[in-house]
């Protein structure tokens, strides 16, 4: 044993990467955590506008995306949503629960990235950072990266979404590396773009109102807004992940709009479509839907087939997207190392000991509201008693 060898190596700063790191050192493995990053934990900074939604209360595999639909439940049920919020309690750090289970910082996302560190202190972690991998070595049932020696490797370099905080997708390159198969990454939880047919909604960017939004059978009730560029807001991130090219995006943005527009009808019969949905919507988007539907007499004068015509479009608003702003806007990568090669139990690599991955370059993709930080934590605690114990079965 030389001081550059290590029981495990751990590639990747985030919060699977540090969450492994930190589990397998306090468990009495040799950990060195490296990352080509200068800062650990870079995009646990940036969510939740700063103050990182770092769980959810509601979290269960059913909130996952996946080949294998049933992978997550393992390790997700062996590190729970609740034992993450015991250990920002005895860090003495103020959450609070916000709409739909997510819980938030009080403070800032900075608390979370420092009580990581200080778990990897406490285990004794070694961290690099600012430092290049290189080319991966893999001889005699040893791993070398960058100059350092370990039995065990752990791929925690998530996916590529967000590259302007340093991501890439070297963990698929890794994997396949190793014989790994790779289920096809693309941007998730991420905008929609639309095209010129839908510019009277590309007009008002900004407005947000509450919707149903729907991928074939997939349906999630949140806030929806327009952009410039198309559409975006939690409903629509959330079928973003769902969602395959040339399908329609649908919309319901007045639920019960068939009784809304019949009582309109009675009680303000010489008014306008317009003036009817301004009561319950936006101000700018009524005037677009308005102009959308096309209903120019009015109200008073419009027969059941015509309001019950206005309400389809209301209930099924239907959009075409040309496409998705993309990893720059995504929030996280769909698809990644697919689970077929992986123990839901350890994360090990099946036909590679030694060799494991978790977090977000795993096949495995949360909703939004916490749950991809809550797999963070539980894939990351799975493979970091993992190595641990193998690492020590092995002294």
């Amino acid at each position: 044993m030389t001081e550059r060898d290590y029981d495990v190596i751990v590639l990747g700063a985030g919060g699977a990467g540090l969450m492994a790191a930190a589990t397998a050192g306090q468990s009495g493995a040799r950990v060195l955590l490296i990352d080509h990053a200068d800062k650990p934990g870079k995009k646990i900074l940036i969510s939740g506008g700063g103050r990182c939604n770092f769980t959810n209360t509601g979290t269960g595999p059913e909130n996952f995306l996946s080949e294998n639909p049933h992978f997550a439940k393992s390790a997700l049920s062996r590190y729970t949503r609740w034992e993450f919020v015991a250990l920002v309690e005895r860090y003495g750090i103020a959450w609070h629960e916000k709409t739909l289970g997510q819980l938030f910082c009080d403070g800032s996302a900075r608390q979370i990235v420092a009580m990581l560190l200080e778990e990897c202190s406490r285990g004794g972690v070694e961290i690099r950072l600012s430092t290049p991998l290189g080319e991966i070595g893999h001889a005699d049932g040893r791993f070398e990266v960058a100059g350092a020696k370990a039995g065990q490797l752990v791929i925690a370099t998530g996916g590529p979404s967000i590259p302007k905080m340093g991501a890439t997708g070297v963990a698929y390159d890794i994997a396949r590396r190793f014989g790994l198969p790779v289920v096809t990454p693309r941007p998730a939880l991420v905008p929609f773009t639309l095209g010129d047919e839908d510019a009277l909604f590309k007009a008002i960017p900004g407005v947000s109102f509450p919707a149903v939004a729907r991928v074939g059978d997939i349906a999630f009730q949140e806030a929806a807004l327009f952009t410039h560029k198309g559409l975006s807001g939690p409903a629509i991130l959330q079928v973003s992940s769902y969602w395959t090219p040339g399908e329609p995006v649908v919309l319901s943005v007045l639920p019960d709009a068939a009784a809304v527009l019949r009582a309109a009808r009675q009680e303000m019969p010489r008014a306008h479509l317009k003036a009817a949905l301004s009561r319950h919507l936006p101000a700018r988007l009524a005037e677009v839907l308005a102009a959308r539907i096309g209903l120019e007499q009015e109200l008073g004068n419009c027969s059941d087939a015509k309001l019950f015509q206005a309400a389809e479009t209301l209930t099924a608003l239907t959009f075409w997207p040309t496409g998705t702003e993309g990893y720059a806007k995504a929030e996280v990568t769909a698809g990644g190392i697919a689970t077929a090669g992986l123990s839901s139990k350890t994360m090990e690599a099946r036909d590679v000991p030694g060799l494991y991955a978790i977090g977000e370059a795993v096949d495995v993709t949360g909703w939004l509201g916490g749950y991809n930080f809550q797999w963070a934590w539980s894939s990351g605690v799975a493979a970091g008693l993992a190595v641990a114990e193998r690492a020590l079965g092995g002294r």
